[in-house]
This record gives C-alpha cells, sequence and structure tokens, in this order.
C-alpha cells in the first residue's frame, strides 16, 4: 500500500489524532512553556492522559490496554509534538519502546504482570539500550548479564535515557555472551525497584526539555529468570524489529513538528502582510512557507507508508529509516524557517518557534543517528541487509 493510500483509509485514525490535538491544546498547552523552563514533566498531565486511554494505545483489552494499533499511538504522538515534542518523545519511550516491545516479544505471563500496569499509565516505561561507549553500535554494548541460582545478575551503564527519572519499567538489554558479539545479546524486562539497579543523574539537554533522560548504573542487579524477553542470546532480533517500529513510530513526531511550525508561519506571514510589510520581505516568507509545505506533505506520507509497513509485517528497515530520515530534516528545516519568519519575536528564549527549533536537533540523533540512517538505506538499496 502506497502512503497516499494509506493516508486516505485511516478514517478512525484521524479522528483519534483529532482528538488527541484537543486533548493537547486544552491541557498540556497551558503547561508546555514551564516544562521546557523548567525541566519537569507534568506527572497530573499524564495521569489525565492516561485517563484517556492513550497509554495503552496498541495493546489489546485483554491486556488492560485501549485496543487500536501502531498508526493510531503514531497519530497521537504526531498531535502531541505539535504542542509539546518532548511530552510525544516520553509518549513514544513508554508506549512503543517499552509496552509494544513486550506485547510483541513477551510471554503471556509477562503481558498479564505487566500491560496492565502500563496501559493506565500508573507504571512509566522505558527503553534502556545505550551506553557510554554504545550509541549507533547497538551491538557494542557492555552491559553483562551472568545467570545465577536466582536468575541472571547485571552489570553496567546505561546512558541518554528516555524517562529514566521516572520510569517504573525498563525493557534492558545485556551481552549474556560477550565475546559473541551481536549474538550474544539478550533483552530482559527490568524493573525499577530491583535491587542493584539506580538512577545515577538526571542529564540536562538541550531540547526536549520536560522529557526527564538519565544514566542508569546496574552493580549486580537481580533480574528473575522469568524476565528474560524473547530467547536467551537473541535478544538482536527483539532490539532491530523494535528499532524499525522506532523510527516508523517516531517519524510522525517530526511530522507533527513541521505542521506546526508551517501553521504558525502561516498565520504570522498573513499578519505581517496586513501590517504592511515589505513585497521583497512578503515574497522570500511565501517562498519559505511554499518549500514548508511540500515537505511536510511529502514527510506525512513516508511516515504513513512506513507505519503501514510495519503493520503489514513486511520487512520495513528501508520504509522507516527513510521515513525517520526525512521527518527529521523536514522538521528541522521547518523550525528553522518557522524561527526566521517570526524574527526577534522567534529568536527570543522562551518562545514556541525557539523551543521547536531546539527539539527538533534530536532528530539527528535519536533512533540511529541519521548518518545511520543513510548507511541503512544505502545496504538496503544495494542488497548489503
Amino acid at each position: 500500500m502506497s502512503g497516499a493510500e494509506a493516508a486516505g483509509r485511516a478514517p478512525v485514525q484521524e479522528a483519534a489524532y483529532l482528538e488527541a490535538l484537543d486533548f493537547a491544546r486544552r491541557v498540556l498547552q497551558p503547561v508546555a512553556g514551564a516544562m521546557d523552563q523548567e525541566d519537569t514533566f507534568p506527572l497530573a498531565v499524564w495521569r489525565e492522559f492516561a485517563r484517556h486511554g492513550y497509554a495503552g494505545l496498541g495493546i489489546p483489552p485483554a491486556y488492560g490496554g485501549s485496543g487500536g494499533d501502531l498508526l493510531t499511538a503514531a497519530l497521537v504522538g504526531r498531535a502531541l509534538s505539535r504542542v509539546s515534542p518532548a511530552f510525544a518523545l516520553s509518549y513514544g519511550a513508554h508506549l512503543n519502546l517499552c509496552a509494544h516491545n513486550i506485547l510483541k516479544n513477551g510471554t503471556d505471563a509477562q503481558k498479564r504482570r505487566y500491560l496492565p500496569e502500563l496501559a493506565s499509565g500508573r507504571t512509566i516505561g522505558a527503553m534502556a539500550l545505550t551506553e557510554p561507549n554504545a550509541g549507533s553500535d547497538a551491538t557494542a554494548i557492555r552491559t553483562t548479564a551472568v545467570a545465577s541460582k536466582d536468575g541472571y545478575r547485571l552489570n553496567g551503564t546505561k546512558m541518554f535515557i528516555t524517562n529514566a527519572p521516572i520510569a517504573g519499567l525498563f525493557v534492558l538489554y545485556a551481552k549474556t555472551r560477550p565475546q559473541a558479539g551481536s549474538e550474544g545479546i539478550s533483552a530482559f524486562i527490568v524493573e525499577a525497584s530491583s535491587p542493584g539497579l539506580r538512577l545515577a543523574r538526571s542529564l540536562d539537554k538541550l531540547g526536549m526539555r520536560g522529557s526527564p533522560t538519565g544514566e542508569l548504573v546496574l552493580d549486580d542487579c537481580q533480574v528473575p529468570e522469568e524476565n528474560l524477553l524473547g530467547e536467551k542470546d537473541r535478544g538482536v532480533l527483539v532490539m532491530m524489529q523494535g528499532l524499525d517500529a522506532e523510527r516508523a513510530f517516531y517519524s510522525f513526531s517530526g511530522v507533527g513538528i513541521a505542521e506546526e511550525a508551517l501553521e504558525r508561519s502561516i498565520r504570522y506571514a498573513g499578519e505581517a502582510v496586513r501590517d504592511g510589510l515589505a513585497v521583497e520581505a512578503a515574497e522570500a516568507i511565501q517562498t519559505k512557507i511554499a518549500d514548508m509545505y511540500v515537505a511536510t506533505e511529502a514527510a506525512r506520507l513516508l511516515a504513513y507508508e512506513a507505519v503501514h509497513t510495519v503493520l503489514g509485517g513486511q520487512r520495513a528497515s528501508r520504509a522507516a529509516a527513510a521515513a525517520l530520515l526525512f521527518s527529521g530534516q523536514t522538521a528541522r528545516m521547518a523550525a528553522d524557517a518557522a524561527l526566521e519568519i517570526h524574527q526577534g519575536s522567534g529568536f527570543r528564549r522562551g518562545s514556541v518557534v525557539e523551543r521547536f527549533w531546539r527539539d527538533a536537533k534530536l532528530f539527528d540523533i535519536g533512533a540511529g543517528t541519521k548518518e545511520i540512517r543513510r548507511v541503512v538505506l544505502a545496504r538496503e538499496l544495494t542488497g548489503r541487509r
């Protein structure tokens, strides 16, 4: 199914998007600025968000979820990103990186134990993969998991973990066979209360402030054997499948940033023209707006294509990498153009376009850097998977 066809056949999901956008405007927008300035996550808003069922999208009612699918969940992320990309980032880490991962790879017992708490929002989820010396090459992680009589003992450090300061549950990757490279990685469900797991520090970031990010230290962290997620030494499969879904999911967040930047620029330009903006300046602004519109529409269709490829059970690495690469570029371009169009008021600290300009930079780095996405695309296109 092409992106255009996908976009035209999702009326239920589009209705969910509009409802989520209304929620974001009414409930999230009043605190979005303070989230950024104070770098605090609004738990009261999260609880209200969860009461609407958003924290359990894509999770079947049998496991306490709201039903729906990845597209519905991603479109809610798009709506949130139009108001607070930081809140959308934490939402995606909770739902897509943690809950959806357990749903796809967990045993029935694991799903029944953990998904109801995640779906209700009472427990916030996260994924712990990145380490101080293992970012783009995720198979280079050094955290180890050694079998013991009680399960596994985990030792290592995880860095740049979204939601770490507020999470109650982690999908965490460690080496069960350290010398085996990608063949020795296993995935685990780790409770934040596990002995030997501690939050070493919260990180102060340039953008996406209000989405808490932290460093985790595992010092003989005891994890029961039944919390192994998927097969032992086969965690790289869990990781790579999850990465395709993550890229497809977050591509809609890039679209949301671009849409909001475009809408605000159109509104500001109209006011400027009415106030007597010089013809030459008005034409320059119109050119920027036209470019923003074309790129945003293209990014939206690529995002639909990627999510529908994941939902169809097809190999999604190419579509997902392309969607996130382009939507990230579009988000940055649109935020930059919006800041320039708003001139002095946009350059002012605390303005919405200034915040979006900082937030959009993460798309160069997260879910694999933009360079890694290009490598993935080149290998997929040339058959060197």
